[in-house]
């Protein structure tokens, strides 16, 4: 990553938001509660959409506008914060990064491998920082749950289930990978995050349940193979119904002392062996540290963006780092179309 100069402590980061759906409105309160950013526009093709956001945050109507390059050229920003639908990804950040704007964007990074190659290409060019949100490794608990695994000794395997009835309606209904693209890359992200290690290839079969309200492929099932020899499962469904795991996911971690599991909530839970003899080898409970973190979820994603921005130093899902999880999901998706082995290539 090539380094950009720093912001300064002097000054409020001034941003412009694009994409003003349901999602943005959390990115529009947390933008506005923070003392150190200025929110100067608000952006969407459906204008209305921006002026809704705008009317329901007590904004003026001077900050909505209906494209990016509008809004560059009279509100002056420093960062653009995107929250658009991922085929959009592309065209506003190379437009945000050329103007000199730095991009806190949404995952996925991009909606193509190739697109996401040039993105991180013209951060390094523009030298401005691109972060993606990934709000899941700002938890305490998958933080004291990655934590732990270390205490394993040898990691062998780490197993992933994410099951869940999802109901949005809008676009995710239509998307053709719409688990893998659009929610498995949180999970893909938090293997690689737990487990210290990188993806090298991966079997995946994907499927549509019977009863499924999704066009696309909503569950799959992968086997990755991971550096250091670690095998990383995932099994996945948006249209599971009953049952339902947490967003987070439920794990189990597996080494060569014991196993570490974790339901995506609690605080992880671990066991090692206890003893050379029996058919069963005796076991015992090991408590696993807690950890804390600054601040957690989004607020920790925006808290990061904000510190890198004013430092110069590089957050830990910068986009040259995310890209190997986007990776993940494609080749998992060239897998199930090609029933075969993918390797995962940057």
């Amino acid at each position: 990553m090539a380094a950009f100069k720093a912001f300064g402590a002097d000054k409020k980061i001034r941003v412009v938001l694009t994409g003003c759906g349901g999602m943005a409105q959390g990115w529009v309160e947390r933008t506005l509660k923070k003392p150190g950013m200025e929110l100067v526009g608000l952006v969407d093709i459906r204008r209305e959409a921006a002026e809704k956001t705008a009317q329901k945050h007590k904004l003026p109507a001077s900050v909505v506008y209906s494209t990016l390059q509008e809004a560059i050229e009279k509100a002056h920003p420093d960062a653009v914060f995107d929250i658009s639908v991922p085929e959009a990804h592309f065209d506003i950040t190379l437009t945000a990064l050329k103007a000199g704007c730095h991009v806190l964007g949404e995952k996925p990074l991009a909606d193509t491998m190739k697109r996401a190659r040039a993105m991180c290409a013209a951060a390094d060019k523009h030298k401005r920082l691109y972060m993606v949100t990934q709000n899941r490794r700002y938890m305490d608990t998958i933080v004291s749950f990655s934590r732990g695994i270390k205490m394993l000794g040898q990691l062998s395997s780490l197993d992933a289930d994410f099951f869940i009835g999802a109901h949005f309606g809008g676009f995710r209904d239509v998307m053709d990978h719409v688990l893998l693209l659009d929610m498995a890359i949180h999970t893909f992200d938090q293997a690689r995050f737990i487990s210290g290690c990188d993806p090298v290839a991966v079997y995946c079969c994907e499927y549509n349940p019977h009863a499924s309200w999704y066009q696309g492929a909503a569950a799959a099932i992968c086997v990755f193979e991971m550096t250091k020899g670690v095998v990383f499962t995932y099994r996945g469904s948006w249209a599971a119904e009953g049952f339902n795991t947490s967003w987070e996911s439920t794990w189990r971690a597996v080494g060569s002392k014991g196993s570490i599991i974790w339901d995506g909530g609690a605080q992880p839970k671990a066991q090692f062996v206890a003893g050379k003899e029996g058919f069963i080898r005796p076991l015992k409970d090991v408590p696993v540290p807690t950890q804390k973190v600054p601040s957690a979820g989004h607020e920790g994603v925006l808290d990061e963006f904000e510190s890198c921005v004013r430092s110069g130093k590089t957050p830990q899902t910068v986009c040259h780092d995310n890209v190997k999880s986007l990776a993940m999901c494609f080749a998992a998706i060239e897998s199930a179309r090609t029933k075969k082995r993918v390797e995962v290539k940057v």
